[in-house]
């Protein structure tokens, strides 16, 4: 499965995981078409650049932030990616830059997360149909992302679901649901003769992640579903 992630093997050991987001138009700048204040932009920037890279099984050593804001936001800036840091409880080192000289017409912000990950890390393949499959939050963009907070997939519970073995994990990007399952299955032909069910929009944009798609063994259904409550939504393919 080929995810929105650059790996650089490092030696025999350890391997570089290299995951990014960006940005725009989100911030209190006049132009801006989503008004929010910048903690929450760069939360909600660095949580899909940090869920890419721990879902590639990486563990975060490093945040870089890109400002485009405001020279006076960079505080609260870091403050929002701290936030998130809390939420997967860690603490790593935050670097990054600021435009000072040429004030920009709208926001603009951009996340790397850096991440170290064993060399023999091998994630689970999914086995269709033998796999169960379900979303976990739910797709939500612009000032959805705001108005419906309780939809949204937690950072401290995404952290749980990666730690367990032999489940999959993609997070869910601008190209929504239906992409990634695309990515997960590795069949489009599969998806277009089939009746997909679920109770939330597979077409929708997922924005900063709100959301993500998961394959997991039978077995751990029950566990995953009390995890997140309300906002698990089984996933069904119908031949």
């Amino acid at each position: 499965m080929k995810r929105d992630i650059t790996v650089i093997p490092v030696n025999e050991l350890e391997s570089l995981v290299v995951a990014s987001d960006n940005s725009g138009g989100i911030g209190l700048k006049d132009r801006d078409i989503v008004k929010t204040p910048y903690e929450v932009v760069s939360y909600y920037c660095f949580r899909v650049a940090i869920m890419e890279c721990m879902a590639a099984g990486g563990i975060p050593i490093s945040v870089v932030i890109h400002n485009f804001c405001e020279e006076n936001s960079w505080n609260t800036i870091v403050a929002g990616v701290e936030s998130g840091l809390t939420e997967v409880g860690l603490s790593v080192p935050i670097t990054g830059s600021t435009e000072s000289n040429f004030p920009l017409m709208q926001s603009a912000l951009g996340t790397v997360v850096l991440g170290k990950r064993d060399s023999r890390f091998q994630k689970k393949e999914v086995s269709f149909p033998e796999m169960k499959l379900g979303v976990i939050g739910s797709p939500l963009v612009g000032d959805e992302v705001l108005n419906k907070e309780d939809e949204v997939l937690p950072l401290s519970l995404f952290r749980k679901l990666c730690q367990v073995e032999d489940i999959v994990i993609l997070p869910v990007g601008s190209k929504g649901i239906w992409h990634e399952l695309k990515v997960m299955l590795g069949d489009a032909k599969l998806l277009e003769t089939s009746d997909i069910i679920c109770d939330v929009d597979l077409h929708k944009s997922g924005g900063p992640s709100t959301c993500i798609l998961a394959a997991f063994p039978p077995e751990l259904e029950t566990t995953i579903q009390n995890q997140a409550a309300h906002i698990y939504h089984p996933l069904k393919i119908v031949f």
